[in-house]
């Protein structure tokens, strides 16, 4: 594993990785320091949530655990993943306090703008080397501007359920408690399917199974994929569609407002959005901002496929490539090697992150509209029960 004492500067030193594919190397992720922390958060009853349409709620509280963690960094590059209904991420002991503290404001702004309860902890990496496992971490690069963590290992699972069991966990901060949330935003009109079906996969190893036997699986779906237009990405190469009034504007009017008025915000964003469908629609440039460029930017910077000790992978796909990845899957479940699940819906939709408009460093967290990766997820849990 990593050396104790190391620094904020372990991620930003990690190569970053072009091919998507190589990243079934176990060689192309590098052990966390060992007096890091994992934090995971998790929505309490989202299955629940998800069957009661509150999918896009779910999504936005996932991804305000990443914007709230980046604000406490001051914007120091660290490891994280959207996992839909939770999100992890991993950061060096220095920043621990302020972790916890925005977690906290977090889990508080959750319960009191939406009613959704949310577990949230730290996890010391020495714990899990503890119980035999361990963190590895890749760092990805999905476009030019953005870049995305993968994580392997079986350590991250294990402080999941960790998590869940009750272990570990914090309280929320007090009443009132508002968790900077800038940057989060959900502007964009989910996206249609053009293949057939957009795909929600959930792909994980079985404990006690050779690392190369999922590796394999993993690499043969990746292949498969490939075949797909432009790999399955469910964003469209112009980007991804506008509407105005946007669908997610409450949502996002609820992470903005601060202290504020909820009103006054969602009117604010109205005008915003107003302009930026307008600037859409004609192509006109202000102020410096190309709309068309953003919303080519924003399709290649999404994160629609990921390693989160496991494979998970949101995709436009046809009729046949679905028929050999669930054939596939299912003979190599029946064989032991792995744990699956899958999702079907129309549409993708997406959670942003966007430190300005002006840059292209803004990212993006893809899931299906219909709560994909949570509906795949709860697949592998009733199969599991099934088998007790």
């Amino acid at each position: 594993m990593g050396k104790a004492g190391a620094t904020d500067s372990f991620y930003t030193d990690l190569p970053k990785i072009s091919a998507f594919d190589s990243l079934c190397d176990a060689g192309c992720f590098t052990p966390l320091p060992d007096d890091w922390l994992i934090g995971v958060s998790d929505v309490v009853n989202s299955t629940v949530e998800v069957a009661n349409g509150r999918y896009k709620t779910v999504n936005m509280v996932g991804a305000a655990v990443i914007s709230a963690q980046i604000n406490a960094s001051d914007k120091t590059a660290f490891p994280f993943v959207f996992g839909g209904d939770g999100a992890t991420f991993a950061i060096w002991p220095e920043q621990a306090e302020a972790a916890e503290k925005a977690l906290r404001a977090v889990q508080c702004w959750a319960q009191e703008e939406f009613q959704i309860g949310l577990r949230a902890g730290l996890v010391p990496v020495r714990d899990i080397v503890a119980a035999g496992l361990q963190i590895g971490v890749a760092r990805y690069r999905a476009s030019e501007g953005a870049d995305y963590a993968m994580f392997n290992g079986g350590g991250v699972s294990w402080a999941e359920n960790a998590l869940k069991s009750g272990v570990y966990g914090f309280d929320p901060a007090p009443a009132g408690t508002v968790p900077d949330l800038t940057g989060l935003s959900c502007r964009w009109t989910p996206t249609s399917s053009k293949n057939g079906t957009i795909l929600s996969l959930v792909l994980q190893p079985v404990g006690g199974v050779d690392d190369a036997q999922f590796t394999k699986v993993a690499g043969d779906v990746i292949q498969l994929a490939k075949g797909l237009e432009r790999g399955g990405h469910p964003v469209p190469v112009e980007g991804p569609e506008t509407q105005w009034p946007p669908p997610g504007v409450l949502l996002e009017a609820h992470a903005s407002k601060g202290t504020g008025s909820l009103g006054a915000t969602r009117r604010k964003i109205l005008f915003e959005t107003l302009i930026a469908w307008f600037l859409f629609r004609t192509g006109w440039t202000i102020g410096g901002f190309n709309a068309r460029h953003y919303a080519r930017i924003t399709g290649r910077n999404s994160d629609f496929r990921k390693y989160d000790d496991g494979l998970k992978m949101t995709l436009d796909c046809d009729a046949a490539t679905l028929a050999q990845i669930r054939s596939l899957l299912a003979d190599a479940q029946a064989k032991g090697a792995v744990e699956y699940g899958l999702f079907e819906q129309d549409q993708a939709m997406m959670t942003c992150i966007v430190p300005s408009i002006l840059t292209d460093d803004h990212i993006h967290f893809i899931d299906g509209a219909s709560g994909g990766y949570t509906q795949a997820a709860t697949m592998i849990k009733a199969r599991k029960k099934q088998a007790v």
